[in-house]
């Protein structure tokens, strides 16, 4: 029986209670004096936490004199003793120290890799800054398309976005859900009923068109797909310049945004327009209520709005300096690292807001007609999809590798309902009659609903369908996804 400290045989032994190791009873005492802890499992300790030990022992003598043998025997005991406990501490305070320097080597490398990282993107950004006053001087000087400053959009334009408004802002509250939509009861029995083969693997653009029979699938190689859901196959294909990042039908015309900044318009699968006015990759597209306005969100900080009744860019506003450039052929070279950069977009029902979400976890809201900041709603991450309700009171928008959707109500702009869904929510969707947001993430599918007079949420569908993005079909009676291999899966009633 030694002492866990010493080493040697006690000569008056006690027990721990915390740790039930053998000490030395003096030497036990000090170190709990000074540390206040078991020196083996370093738990909170006292004195009465010790147990004595009954064991056989020579009654020692009467201490003699300094000058005996055995008077300096003792003190050299007692020397010993403190030798040995001091020895044990050190021991435990070189190990901690070691740990301690390890991770701080651990840091200080961290922080060199991000302030090298840190000053090479602010010289890439000063150099990409002096190329562009440089490029918009020459375009002046040659009489081509400059940076301008305007008061907002066209006139033209602007009368039709008020006119749709009008008519739209004054129904919308008040108007019924249409006949034979879809009802909480028939969602919960939704189940997978038809998928397809791998159509584009890698894929994350999907948009369903107003009738409910055609799907707008994008691929990383630049092939975007119209897939008939009736037929239950690819109709037809075109090719864009890039790495389709988003797809979106405006009436019968598909809109494609591209890793290579482009925005592409397709008609009866000829290309009829297109647009280089981002400086960078677009993330991001929405159609305006009109059918014949969409707007497209770049890294480089800008939102663009485009006409397709004319073909043109009509205004592009950069949200950190407030310019807006006039023309669909001005070229902004600008750093893709910046937090503000935009990478989810959506446009109020009534056509007169557009929200933008940043890398930083910023919503931005603009008035569409004077690109003039409305709000500000922050977030938790990055916003990766955004969706305003179609009647035109929330907002839904979920972060990346996020598992909640946070709900804001327009009206007092605030955030009001976090729903979660149990796991990463890549796309939202809002349906028509703005009582079901569907979620789709990559372990499954969600429908969550308002009751509006109870004011209420319920979960009527949870499915395991994997998807990376998510609609519903006509009348809300069938859920559409796609999952990053490219397959499109329908639920619906059996």
């Amino acid at each position: 029986m030694l002492c866990a400290i010493s080493g040697e045989a006690p000569q008056v032994p006690v027990v721990s209670s915390k740790s039930g190791s053998v000490f030395e009873k003096r030497l036990i005492e000090a170190y709990i004096a000074e540390n206040g802890k078991d020196p083996v499992n370093g738990e909170e300790m006292t004195t009465e936490d010790l147990i004595d030990i009954n064991s056989q022992r020579v009654v020692r003598p009467r201490p003699p004199t300094l000058t005996s043998i055995p008077s300096l025997l003792s003190i050299f005991q007692e020397e010993w003793d403190a030798l040995a406990l001091e020895t044990y501490t050190l021991q435990q305070n070189l190990a901690q120290t070691r740990r301690e320097l390890s991770a701080a080597l651990y840091q200080h490398d961290a922080a060199v890799r991000v302030i090298a990282r840190v000053t090479k993107e602010r010289d890439e950004a000063r150099d990409a800054l002096s190329k562009v006053t440089v490029g918009a001087s020459r375009s002046a000087g040659a009489g081509e398309a400059m940076q301008v400053d305007s008061e907002g959009l066209p006139a033209a334009v602007a009368e039709r976005i008020d006119n749709t408004h009008a008519s739209l802002s004054k129904t919308r509250r008040k108007r019924q859900v249409p006949e034979g939509w879809a009802t909480s009861d028939s969602i919960s029995t939704y189940k997978p009923l038809e998928t397809s083969e791998a159509l584009y693997p890698g894929g994350r653009a999907l948009s369903v068109n107003s009738t409910g029979e055609l799907a707008l699938v994008g691929s990383v190689d630049g092939v975007v797909g119209v897939y008939s859901l009736t037929q239950k196959a690819v109709v037809q294909t075109f090719n864009t310049d890039g790495p389709v990042t988003d797809a979106t039908w405006a009436g019968n015309k598909a809109v494609v945004g591209s890793a290579t900044g482009s925005v592409k318009v397709f008609e009866n699968g000829s290309e009829v327009a297109s647009f280089a006015s981002h400086a960078g990759e677009v993330t991001a597209l929405a159609v305006h209520a009109t059918g014949d306005i969409v707007a497209s969100v770049g890294v480089d900080k800008s939102y663009v709005l485009y006409d397709l009744s004319t073909n043109t860019a009509i205004t592009q506003i950069f949200t950190d300096s407030g310019k807006y450039f006039m023309s669909c052929d001005y070229n902004y070279s600008h750093t893709n690292n910046d937090l503000l950069a935009l990478l989810s977009v959506h446009i109020h029902p009534d056509g007169n807001l557009l929200a933008a979400g940043t890398v930083n976890g910023q919503i931005k809201i603009f008035d569409i007609k004077s690109g003039a900041a409305a709000a500000d709603f922050a977030m938790s991450g990055p916003v990766k999809s955004l969706h305003f309700s179609e009647n035109g009171t929330f907002l839904a928008a979920v972060a990346a590798q996020s598992t909640t959707v946070s709900i804001w109500d327009l009206r007092s702009a605030k955030e009001t309902k976090v729903l979660d869904t149990g796991s990463y929510v890549n796309s939202i969707f809002w349906d028509y009659t703005g009582q079901f947001l569907l979620t789709g993430g990559p372990s499954g599918i969600t429908v969550q609903q308002f009751n509006k007079s109870a004011k209420q949420w319920s979960e009527p569908l949870r499915s395991a369908v994997p998807a990376v993005a998510v609609a519903f079909g006509s009348a809300a009676q069938s859920i559409v996804s796609l999952n990053d291999a490219g397959v499109i899966t329908v639920l619906a009633q059996s």
